[in-house]
């Protein structure tokens, strides 16, 4: 409905349905414009959140489309239908939480300090997983039940499909899902992980090892009672410094700079 309106509010704002998307489309739907005075009201007020990475200039082009009184009564209608099925989810969580036993609700608290994974995505994986990891001798078991560990097709010594075998796929799908969300954090060891994997075997492999690599923690955080500690982004620098400064300098040195000679 907004991009029939010429109105890019998803190139403004990450999530359209947070509050800053809401204050602008409750401003818009008055059938009001933004210019550089009114948005400066907007910003002193709040209105218009100050983290937002687009532009003032950006912000004002994105939002002077052109809604007809017609665009406005069904945006109105949309958003009344969104809060509608809001107040729904909420009160199936509420219902799901209250069907939870303590010590499942404890386990749901605790897994959530891996980074990517909320509150809901943290009760799907309890409810499929449980709470008792000892019918899980090892974190390969959890792993290669949930369909999230490489394949072992080796002969010959010579390694051969790595693809995944088939999993649980609510479990599967849910940690993939909180993968997506843990490598957006540039200052967690899922987005170094990312990073390394995605540029040699891909983006979809990559998310794949974020989730097994998630799992791995979720598992021990419930079997041993340790609490998560993220090994952060500068995890892989810590290895193997001198070779990787020596392979960076290869690379300068072919792109033709080279490095000063200090005197002794």
């Amino acid at each position: 409905m907004l991009e029939g309106a010429n109105i890019k509010l998803s190139g403004t704002v990450s999530d359209i349905n947070g509050k800053s998307a809401r204050n602008i489309l409750k401003y818009l739907l008055t059938g009001a414009s933004v210019d550089g005075p009114k948005y400066d009201e907007m910003y002193e007020q709040k209105i218009i959140a100050h983290n937002l990475k687009a532009t003032k200039e950006q912000i004002i082009d994105d939002l002077n489309g052109v809604m007809s009184p017609l665009q406005r009564r069904m945006m109105k209608e949309l958003l009344v239908h969104l809060d509608e099925l809001n107040i729904h989810i909420k009160n199936l969580n509420d219902e799901i939480d209250s069907f939870m036993k303590p010590e499942e609700k404890q386990a749901s608290h605790a897994i959530q300090d891996v980074t990517g994974i909320g509150n809901t995505n943290a009760q799907a994986i309890i409810s499929v997983i449980g709470t008792d990891m000892e019918r899980f001798p090892t974190d390969r078991h959890i792993s290669s039940w949930a369909g999230l560990c490489p394949g072992d097709n080796e002969s010959a010594r010579k390694r051969k499909s790595g693809k995944t075998r088939k999993g649980n796929s609510l479990l599967r799908t849910t940690l993939i899902t909180c993968a997506h969300s843990a490598v957006k954090n540039k200052k967690s060891y899922f987005h170094a992980q990312f990073m390394r994997i995605s540029s040699h075997r891909g983006r979809k492999r990559a998310y794949v090892a974020a989730a097994h690599s998630m799992l791995i923690a979720i598992y021990h955080i419930l079997k041993d009672g340790v609490v998560f500690k993220d090994l952060g982004a500068d995890y892989y620098n810590q290895f193997n410094k001198e070779r990787k400064i020596n392979a960076y300098l290869k690379k300068l040195k072919a792109l033709g700079w080279e490095a000063p000679v200090v005197a002794a």
